[in-house]
């Protein structure tokens, strides 16, 4: 058992070490059973889902007749299907929008589901939904949250009248008066981007109706919170009890995005409740970066008072949230989050903060690691930077002059957060302690005076855990929060079992995506009955149809060590101390001599008078009448455990939004490639504070796992949206991910101050990286380039732009407002050129309008319609990469001059998504019987050839009208006027363009 640490007697020592993970075995060799592993019921359906390609459109009619009629299709699903028989989910924000998990009149976003196939495999699903014709009206879509704001805005939901749903101000202490005393008012300005986790896995169904009980069965990859199991019921139209929630033995990762599974387990519900059958879709990878969860993109306006030696008096925060196009619970989850820790690791009283929520047309957030924390750090910690910067003062002495004492725990915040335990300026030394700090400055006073771009930043962070369910209340007033009722807490659930022949059991809902749960249950509780490790079966697959769970369960909120395994530990110990009773009146002593350890149960200092544990432990279901007087049955002992600090927030709007605070110092040395703008990581060290540690191991690998997705958020990842809202992002060659390659090792450091207020002393460790890194990474590279203001991600060509280009240095008085950005660079696909064909113009103007041979012509024509002279209608197949879709295609001639010059629009609806565009021919006689044809010509896409074949469509088209002509040039022969005619292959050109074929 390598790594492990028994002590025989009187003391088990399992918690605290580095054993090997329980998981790892079957996940290496390939007998992990995921949502996808398992098997289904005979008769099973499968699911393809209909997106739409518009940010903002009506829609105008859905055509299923002929996807409806084509073999092995089973149903069709749509928006009016749905309203029969679902509700829309409920969210927290109480406005008027009918949040529906397909779109039922108007599409939202890009992305957004529109019709659901069931067939009988997924190959006929996908089929079938080439065949689904839909008319859309297109409606104007605002993609930015500042503009969403604006006067002129469209706005999403008629209803509510804007896209603004909620605004709150609040205020602690005297801010005002704090601002009106202080010698500087520092701010800064960030527009924190659009992310997500991009786990291995992604969303899997499959479920099942009961039409004689009227309920549903589902098992999902879900990894809560489980109070989404009540909008399902209600969305579903059912009681609570009526829905069967079941996860896999495994899930391929989460990160927070899978709690966003609960829209498509209505719609796969209810597929299933009209077929009859049980249905299961699984999403592909495209689905889920374009419409599965996102983090919230924010845009903070962040100001300090503060003195001259840099201590702030006062903070102002001004946040503009963007939750997308419907506020899905549990949003604005994420923007409320930290509201009891909007001052961080610093001792500040006086605080103002305006919180505003919007509606923009994207897919809807959720919850991603560190939900809100990597929002607001950035912001403050850049904060702390400027203030240095602008101060003329040294970043680690301002974070230092700030930070809350080491005597003053448990601290609570201005805003009411209850921070449990601590020594922050103990674990800053530790961090800089043999010569760390002293290390990094000399590699940057040398790779300065060598002319080198060299930074170092620091950040000052603290983790919250274990979220208390009252935070999201906090958007409400307190008169409403009365009418609604209190809510608070974080209850935790765990069940051990013994069997007759002694053998102990485990059961959470703790729903697991990989972090190694089971591995850390096996050594709480062996230490709680003294035996081995491996001799404790853990099993973390949740049924709420017949395990213990509560809404709060779920693996959110860094919540598995300090709740989860505290209620197992709870629960353990309840079972031992009836067990002690058992082994007492056996051995003839007390029971709080009886002692558990090496598998056995023995007096407390009466060597070899003992028993071994099976025949204790088993004693209630061989002989429960020999069970002592006043004794109950240790067969099963469930502990639900919620703390008491977890309060409703007050009328005050005070609130503990989470019961445990770790704490994390990074520090990080960086040099960016002055010519490239590629940033260099030199060395990273990150020191924690989390508790008891339960296993150094697993811990360590949560931390290096929050580092590497940090990098992503820093360097490489955003979910890119275009002015009218298609989504640009939709492969892992557009949304880049962070490799082994782009991972350096980091140092990492450990302190440890035991939660007072947890039953192992253990605080959540899962996400602080997440939080911590983007904005230490980001103020390493403001030291390396002397610059004021720098959003993520902080891409190589993002910082070129900035290198050499020193800033102004903004007055200490001027404030900073609101204002749209600029207008993003257009994505139109442009080009031109001409070429010399020997046949006359005359004879080409001819050819412009032959539409004879046009269905022989276009690639995958399904026959062409001529609606007048210059207009014709066709449908087309067409593909890009490896997936293909149906389009409607019309093109029209205009401005004709002939036979001189025309002008050439086009529009292209499919499957694979939209095209609109124009072109310009010219054609100009030259000598000896020659005409010189030019031509230019515009277009823009969306949909799927947007999200998946963006970066090659520039290429393809200039490539694609090249060819066109140069073909042309050899086929315009006075001999050969009879064929195709031009119009013909300018059509082609557009069908190709339009649809991304390339």
């Amino acid at each position: 058992m390598r790594g492990a640490v028994l002590v025989r007697g009187e003391v088990n020592s399992w918690t605290g070490q580095s054993v090997e993970r329980v998981e790892d075995a079957a996940l290496l060799t390939g007998r992990g059973r995921f949502i996808d592993d398992l098997g289904v019921k005979p008769g099973t359906l499968h699911a393809a889902i209909l997106r739409s390609p518009h940010a903002h459109a009506e829609i105008e009619v859905i055509d299923a007749s002929v996807a409806a009629s084509m073999p092995g299709v089973a149903a069709i699903v749509t928006g009016r299907d749905l309203v029969m028989f679902a509700a829309p989910m409920i969210a927290g924000l109480k406005v008027a929008v009918d949040n529906w998990p397909m779109a039922v009149e108007r599409v939202r976003y890009v992305g957004e589901p529109v019709a659901v196939v069931v067939a009988q495999d997924r190959y006929l699903a996908e089929d079938a939904l080439n065949a689904i014709e839909v008319s859309y009206r297109p409606l104007r879509a605002v993609v930015h949250p500042l503009a969403s704001l604006e006067e002129n805005a469209p706005v999403l939901h008629e209803r509510v009248g804007s896209n603004l749903v909620s605004d709150r101000r609040f205020r602690y202490g005297d801010p005002e008066a704090a601002f009106a005393e202080a010698s500087y008012r520092v701010s800064v300005r960030v527009e924190y981007p659009r992310n997500t986790g991009s786990p291995m896995e992604t969303f899997g169904i499959v479920a099942e109706y009961d039409p004689h009980e009227d309920a549903y069965d589902i098992l999902a990859n879900f990894q809560g919170p489980y109070s989404l199991h009540a909008v399902l019921a209600r969305a579903l139209r059912v009681p609570g009890n009526r829905v069967r929630l079941r996860t896999p033995p495994d899930s391929g990762g989460s990160f927070g995005v899978k709690q966003g599974i609960t829209p498509y387990a209505v719609l796969i519900g209810v597929a299933a409740r009209i077929t009859g059958r049980p249905v299961k879709w699984i999403e592909d990878r495209l689905e889920h970066l374009s419409a599965a969860v996102a983090a919230t993109n924010r845009v903070t306006v962040l100001s300090a008072a503060v003195n001259a030696e840099g201590r702030i008096t006062a903070l102002d925060w001004d946040q503009i949230e963007d939750c997308g196009a419907y506020p899905r619970a549990p949003e604005p989850a994420t923007l409320y989050r930290m509201h009891g820790n909007m001052t961080g690791a610093y001792d500040i009283r006086n605080v103002a903060i305006r919180n505003r929520v919007v509606l923009t047309n994207k897919a809807p957030t959720g919850l991603v690691r560190g939900f809100g924390g990597p929002q607001v750090y950035y912001a403050l910690e850049r904060l702390m930077q400027r203030i240095a910067v602008e101060l003329g003062l040294d970043p680690l002495d301002v974070i230092r002059a700030n930070l809350i004492p080491g005597g003053a725990f448990p601290y609570r915040t201005a805003t009411g957060g209850l921070y449990d335990s601590g020594d922050y300026q103990r674990t800053i030394d530790l961090a800089l302690a043999e010569g760390r700090l002293a290390d990094l400055k000399h590699r940057r006073d040398s790779a300065r005076a060598s002319g080198k771009l060299y930074g170092i930043g620091f950040a000052a962070v603290v983790e919250p855990s274990v979220s208390n369910m009252g935070y999201i209340t906090t958007m409400l007033t307190p008169t409403e929060r009365r009418r609604a009722g209190p809510k608070n807490g974080a209850q935790a659930t765990a069940t051990v079992a013994i069997d007759p022949v002694g053998s102990v059991s485990v059961h959470v809902a703790s729903t697991p995506q990989g972090q190694g749960h089971r591995t850390v249950l096996t050594q709480v509780v062996s230490d709680v009955f003294g035996l081995p490790h491996n001799q404790i079966h853990v099993v973390t697959d949740l049924d709420t149809g017949k395990d213990a769970w509560s809404i709060a369960s779920g693996s959110y909120s860094s919540r598995f060590a300090p709740a989860v395994a505290g209620a197992a530990h709870l629960a353990a110990t309840r079972l031992r101390n009836r067990l002690a009773q058992i082994a007492a009146s056996q051995l003839g002593v007390p029971a709080d001599q009886v002692i558990f350890a090496d598998g056995n149960v023995f007096a407390k200092g009466a060597a070899g008078k003992g028993l071994p544990f099976g025949r204790v432990a088993a004693l209630s279901h061989w002989s429960p009448a020999l069970l002592p007087d006043g004794i109950d049955h240790s067969i099963r002992e469930t502990a639900f455990w919620s703390p008491a600090e977890l309060d409703a927030p007050n009328d005050s709007d005070e609130i503990n939004s989470s019961l445990c605070h770790g704490f994390i110092f990074d520090m990080a040395g960086i040099e960016v490639d002055p010519v490239t703008g590629k940033v260099g990581i030199d060395r990273y060290i990150t020191t924690h504070d989390c508790g008891r540690v339960l296993n150094p191991a697993i811990v360590e690998g949560q931390i290096k796992g929050g580092f590497a997705q940090a990098l992503g958020a820093t360097f490489f990842e955003e979910l890119a949206y275009a002015e009218d809202g298609a989504f640009l992002t939709g492969t892992f060659a557009d949304y880049l991910l962070p490799t082994a390659s782009e991972t350096p090792d980091i140092e990492i450091v450990h302190l440890e101050t035991p939660s007072p207020f947890t039953p192992l002393g253990a605080k959540g460790v899962g996400e602080g990286n997440c939080m911590s890194t983007p904005v230490c990474l980001a103020n390493a590279v403001a030291d390396a380039l002397g610059v004021a203001e720098l959003d993520l991600p902080l891409t190589p060509a993002k910082l070129s732009a900035l290198i050499g280009q020193p800033e102004p240095a903004r007055p200490a008085s001027a404030q900073i407002t609101m204002e749209p950005p600029a207008k993003p660079g257009d994505r139109a696909l442009r080009g031109g050129g001409q070429i010399r064909v020997a046949a006359p113009r005359e004879a080409i103007w001819a050819m412009l309008l032959d539409a004879d041979t046009l269905a022989s012509i276009i690639p995958g024509c399904h026959g062409v319609a001529k609606l007048s002279d210059t207009c014709f209608k066709t449908d087309v197949t067409l593909g890009v990469g490896p997936v293909q879709g149906r389009y409607r295609a019309e093109i029209k001639l205009s401005d004709l001059d002939p036979p001189r010059a025309a002008t050439l629009t086009g529009s292209m609806s499919g499957a694979l998504g939209t095209g609109v565009g124009s072109g310009r021919v010219t054609l100009t006689e030259t000598t000896e019987g020659f005409t010189l044809i030019g031509y230019s010509y515009e277009a823009v896409v969306g949909g799927k050839v947007a999200a998946i074949g963006g970066r090659l469509l520039d290429g393809a088209a200039k490539a694609i009208i090249g060819q066109f002509f140069s073909a042309l040039a050899r086929r315009a022969s006075p001999v050969e006027i009879s064929k195709p005619g031009f119009f013909a292959r300018l059509l082609f050109i557009f069908v190709r363009l339009f649809g991304g074929r390339t």
